[in-house]
């Protein structure tokens, strides 16, 4: 995750990459029920920021003035809606749309896949790419500002762009890795 960008643009293909790679992620019952909001114009991640930010009038934070550097965000939004009409429908035998048969809200699961999709695909293109959240207080700011629909829910936000040198081990990554045996269990617990 790089938190600090340098200000020279991300190519519009490499975008458009990142974004065809994201709607092959999977979705249950083939729902889909994700959208892009995608700000690649100054003036557009500026609106993104003013809209998310706790303090508009507050001296901005390391992490903020580094996360502000970035010149792509992309916001993955999900839609309950979608899967809950989608499993309704006759093949899936669902009489109607009862959010209490999902055992997880795959709606939010499946937009964080197509989201590790776009993280990957920035990697594999030399980029820089952090996924964070908007803050629940902003998030009515964020959808005014950019007119987006009810339906859809914003399940965070993804800045993309060059790296600047090397960001080393700061804050929460200094922390390192859990080992593979403290995690995972074979056969049983």
């Amino acid at each position: 995750m790089v938190r600090s960008y340098a200000p020279e643009p991300v190519d519009p293909v490499v975008v458009d990459r990142m974004l065809a790679n994201a709607v092959h992620a999977p979705s249950a019952g083939f729902s889909q029920g994700w959208a892009f909001l995608v700000l690649d114009q100054p003036e557009d991640v500026g609106r993104f920021w003013s809209a998310t930010s706790p303090d508009e009038d507050a001296e901005p934070d390391a992490w903020l003035s580094g996360m502000r550097t970035a010149p792509v965000v992309i916001v993955p939004l999900s839609s309950k809606a979608a899967y809950l009409d989608r499993y309704a429908e006759p093949d899936k035998g669902w009489p109607d749309r009862d959010e209490e048969r999902w055992p997880v809200p795959y709606w939010h699961i499946d937009t964080g896949m197509a989201s590790l999709l776009i993280l990957q695909t920035a990697v594999d293109e030399g980029l820089g790419a952090c996924f964070f959240g908007i803050p629940p207080d902003r998030t009515a700011a964020f959808r005014g500002e950019f007119g987006v629909p009810d339906r859809f829910t914003p399940i965070g936000a993804i800045t993309v762009g060059h790296r600047t040198g090397d960001p080393g081990l700061r804050g929460s990554a200094g922390r390192g890795r859990r080992p593979a045996e403290e995690v995972v269990h074979r056969g049983s617990w």
